[in-house]
């Protein structure tokens, strides 16, 4: 959705910085930095990305009977998709509480019911994958998991491939990037650098 990634470029939600790289907190150096949190704050953006979010379940998975939101950053997105469908909501906690029952998972889960994870942002998809993971103990039949944008990196690919677990996002990475060329916010060479990113992570930036 062409809209949304000119929203999260214009909120400054998805920075691009090709020549002077970011260091995540696995040191790996990205080009791109991403804070959808921002997204939050902004009510007719968040509104765009809960109805587009909406559609895309209703296209993909009309099957779907409960909306899990993954803790933090997918909580209130979660909320607002589960309201535009009608469906009731779940979250799902990073890990299981430290005290009284223990739980993972917030809100009322039936087994069997046919879930849809929903999540900010997609990069290797090990986060959501484990939250997937939480919410299938529970006996929940995860069906897909949705989110605001993808940086389509092949490990993500092959996550879900072997998670079995099929995935679809609002926007993604080199939607993002062509939108930022059509916009002048960076350079032809510059852009060929970000593509070069997303193939190849861990050498972009050799030679």
């Amino acid at each position: 959705m062409k809209q949304v990634a000119k929203d999260l470029l214009e909120i400054n939600a998805v920075t691009l910085s090709p020549n002077k790289p970011f260091t995540w907190a696995s040191g790996l150096k990205s080009p791109i930095y991403c804070d959808n949190r921002l997204t939050i704050s902004y009510p007719a953006i968040r509104t765009r990305i809960a109805r587009g979010i909406a559609a895309l379940i209703r296209e993909s998975f009309p099957e779907v009977e409960l909306i899990a939101g993954t803790a933090t950053a997918g909580i209130p997105h979660a909320a607002w998709i589960a309201q535009e469908l009608a469906l009731p909501m779940v979250y799902v906690r990073s890990k299981p509480k430290d005290h009284g029952r223990g739980k993972q998972i917030e809100g009322r889960m039936v087994a069997g019911q046919k879930t849809i994870l929903i999540d900010d942002l997609i990069s290797t998809g090990g986060s959501v994958l484990q939250a997937v993971t939480a919410a299938q103990k529970e006996g929940a039949d995860v069906i897909g998991v949705c989110g605001i944008f993808s940086y389509q990196l092949v490990a993500a690919t092959k996550n879900f491939e072997a998670a079995e677990i099929p995935f679809k996002t609002l926007t993604n990475y080199s939607e993002l990037i062509d939108v930022a060329e059509e916009e002048e916010q960076i350079t032809v060479s510059e852009k060929e650098l970000l593509q070069k990113w997303r193939l190849d992570p861990e050498n972009w930036l050799k030679k």
